[in-house]
């Protein structure tokens, strides 16, 4: 469950579970909470699983597993991947550098398996791993006024600026975290992170004090994304190399060796990887994991598609060849195929950019 499966209960929430955890999929009306959210700010429980790494060691231990460097300053996080030794993403997550600790956050029903992974793996460091998943909450704050919505909550520290930075202060006396979020609604975003005790009042501070915002769930949180051009961990990104998906954001070519670094790196200097995510605006919803045609040959399948509630139309997100030169594609829907148009991520501009957007 969520650290405030009470309160969404109490405020008519529809559950559904994800990767063992029972979450919030909506409050009713969904796509109007979508509007909703996309024009003025909504709120929403982050699902994260959550390690809390400590000792003197922990910067060295933590940065020689990811692809990206862990900051080594308090108040930065950064965005990256754990790989197999064959490149492929087996957990993205946010590192981010609080002092005296280390605060991972990694998709839901990972967080055990990941503190377990690493004490198997330390010998002589000074290095703790304790899992925080129940804890602490982690609030989302999504959409064009979420700058505002912060501000007029938030005492003894302004809003932070700049991607993954964090400053610390209060929220209706409860002592928070506020995270300058990279955007993945393509929207201003922040994450508020405080001790579950005090989860609820924070919540509720956050939907109804200064601006009033909306509560959403994971339903929103999938179409939001989507028409942001955010690949998700559960959908594009696990077991596939990063390559693949753009996600420059989250590897430092420069950084010494990590697992699945040798892959990573010939294929970014080849310059060919296998496939490669692009946007479809097809004229019928496909299902995920429906195949791609170009012509009467399959080049890929879709990984998620939605009804765009922003443009009242099917799109999706597909891995397609790499260097497929057309861009008359057609989906398979319901045994038949349907025209599909590759176009531009993102699918609709919002008041940020996801730094997830595919980079090639």
């Amino acid at each position: 469950m969520t650290v405030l499966e009470p309160y969404h209960a109490e405020h008519g929430a529809v559950f559904d579970d994800r990767s063992g955890r029972r979450l919030p999929s909506h409050y009713g009306r969904p796509e109007r909470t979508h509007l909703a959210v996309r024009n003025a700010v909504g709120v929403t429980e982050m699902a994260y699983g959550i390690v809390v790494v400590t000792g003197e060691d922990r910067i060295e231990y933590v940065d020689n597993a990811l692809s990206n460097r862990v900051p080594d300053a308090d108040g930065e996080g950064r965005y990256a991947l754990l790989c197999d030794p064959q490149g492929r993403i087996e957990r993205d997550l946010y590192v981010y550098n609080a002092g005296e600790r280390l605060l991972v956050f990694v998709p839901p029903g990972h967080a055990e398996a990941l503190a377990e992974e690493w004490r198997g793996k330390t010998f002589i460091q000074d290095v703790e791993f304790d899992v925080a998943t129940d804890d602490l909450a982690v609030l989302g704050v999504h959409g064009p006024n979420a700058t505002e919505k912060v501000a007029s909550v938030l005492n003894g520290a302004g809003v932070p600026e700049g991607e993954l930075v964090f400053d610390r202060g209060t929220i209706h006396d409860v002592g928070v975290t506020v995270i300058a979020s990279d955007d993945p609604t393509g929207e201003d975003g922040y994450e508020v992170v405080c001790t579950a005790d005090e989860a609820e009042t924070v919540l509720d501070t956050l939907i109804v004090h200064g601006q009033n915002a909306v509560p959403f769930g994971t339903r929103t949180w999938e179409t939001l994304t989507l028409e942001a051009g955010t690949p998700l961990f559960a959908t594009e990104l696990e077991g596939r190399i990063p390559n693949v998906l753009g996600l420059r954001n989250a590897v430092d070519f420069e950084k010494g060796c990590f697992v699945g670094q040798e892959v990573i790196s010939r294929v970014e200097n080849r310059g060919e990887p296998s496939g490669r995510l692009v946007g479809l605006r097809p004229e019928a919803l496909p299902e995920s994991g429906a195949a791609v045609f170009a012509g009467d040959r399959s080049v890929g399948e879709v990984t998620r598609a939605v009804e765009s509630p922003t443009l009242e139309e099917p799109i999706a997100l597909a891995v397609v060849e790499f260097g497929l030169a057309t861009d008359d594609l057609a989906v398979r829907v319901e045994s038949e195929e349907a025209p599909a148009e590759r176009v531009d991520l993102p699918f609709v501009e919002g008041s940020g950019r996801s730094a997830r957007l595919p980079q090639y």
